[in-house]
């Protein structure tokens, strides 16, 4: 049986996260390895001159010419209204499309659909995004769960979330891991040292990577990091991400811990420059009080860089036995975790050593493979439904 697949690819091109790597990786291997199986058609919000990654340039592609705002609140509405959302409804109805939802956006259609959701942090901890966003998720995110005929979650603790806040049935769910790719290995001490030196880093360095927003908990970093420094320690903090939202505070604490010569701040940099990054860190941090899956994690270890990250959420799913755990919010637990890494080399070998191994249970032709079955189960679901239930 062949799938036709409209995708909304617009995470990869309007983003630079966690959203984006699964929207465009998923993509990629979609077409790559079951396009005997899978035509998928590529869909997104063209706006502000953003285009497609270079992955998937050449791949048939279907624009609306919608700002953001627009795009979200016409998508609600639609929902909200439980009438087809016309702009795409004569697309996918002409020639009886599936569509999937890649992030937490799904207009109303009659067509089969599939949704897929990363977390539901704004529920868990509204206070960590703005109110509109909070507003805007707590009303769609409900319509659009149950108005999606299967849903994939990135995580058993995103399925435990949607059954237990939302009611969600459990046989409508899948859980489908997302992957790391092939980039994402131990880089050669030439790569290293190139790294080091274009981002600026001439010390020992502990690596945090992700959207600079509260959730990522920096904050419990840097008091772990002051304490490392009162004991003697030479590292600076290197923080890679793009600015989010309700992080100048961070900037406020960095001063009042008189860390401003010991933490780097790099703004986004390319996935490329990420791989001798995490190799040349003594310890990448995860100490995120939510995560929906955890790609910092996943990624440090594929590159063999001691983790140590939280105990809660999705993460522990991710590192299994190769990384430290520690509860979040307990600084003097991440702080005792990282003296372990930082001081017992027999430790960071041992999690060097187990890191590439468990990121191999993470791969996206798995990820791939597994959404192409989530898509024979949304086909065969509408399928009933036109014959009655049957």
């Amino acid at each position: 049986m062949r799938f036709s697949v409209l995708y909304d690819i617009g995470p990869a091109v309007h983003q630079g996260a966690g959203l984006a790597r699964y929207a465009e990786q998923l993509a990629v291997h979609l077409r790559r390895e079951h396009g005997d199986v899978v035509e998928l058609r590529l869909f997104y919000n063209a706006h502000s001159g953003h285009r497609l990654p270079d992955s998937l340039l050449g791949a048939p592609a279907h624009t609306l010419p919608l700002g953001q705002l627009a795009w979200r609140l016409s998508v609600l509405a639609s929902q909200m209204a439980r009438r087809p959302y016309v702009p795409l409804m004569r697309l996918v109805e002409a020639d009886s499309m599936l569509y999937h939802a890649t992030e937490h956006l799904l207009p109303q259609l009659r067509t089969p659909t599939v949704l897929t959701v990363h977390d539901l942090i704004f529920e868990r901890h509204p206070e960590h995004h703005t109110r509109r966003n909070v507003w805007f998720l707590k009303v769609g995110m409900r319509l659009f769960t149950q108005a999606a005929d299967v849903i994939i979650a990135v995580s058993d603790q995103t399925r435990r979330d949607l059954m237990d806040l939302y009611a969600t049935p459990a046989d409508k769910i899948h859980v489908v891991y997302e992957g790391v790719d092939a980039r994402f290995r131990p880089a050669s001490e030439a790569e290293v040292i190139d790294a080091r030196t274009r981002y600026r880093i001439d010390r020992p360095y502990l690596l945090m990577v992700g959207t600079l927003e509260p959730r990522k908990n920096h904050a419990a970093a840097l008091h772990a990091l002051a304490r490392l420094k009162a004991e003697g320690h030479p590292h600076v903090l290197v923080i890679v991400g793009g600015s989010g939202w309700l992080f100048e505070p961070i900037h406020r604490l960095v001063d009042a811990l008189g860390l401003h010569s010991d933490v780097l701040f790099t703004g986004y940099i390319p996935a490329a420059d990420l791989p001798p990054l995490y190799t040349g860190a003594d310890c990448v941090l995860l100490p995120s009080l939510y995560e929906g899956f955890g790609f910092p994690a996943l990624e440090a270890m594929a590159c063999a860089a001691p983790v140590v990250c939280s105990n809660v959420s999705s993460l522990p799913e991710v590192v299994g036995d190769a990384a430290l755990l520690v509860p979040p919010t307990d600084v003097d637990a991440l702080a005792a975790a990282l003296r372990l890494v930082l001081t017992q080399p027999a430790l960071a070998n041992t999690l060097r050593r187990r890191g590439p191994v468990q990121a191999g249970r993470f791969r996206w032709e798995r990820c791939a493979a597994e959404t192409v079955e989530v898509y024979r189960r949304a086909a065969a679901l509408a399928k009933r439904r036109c014959n009655g239930g049957r």
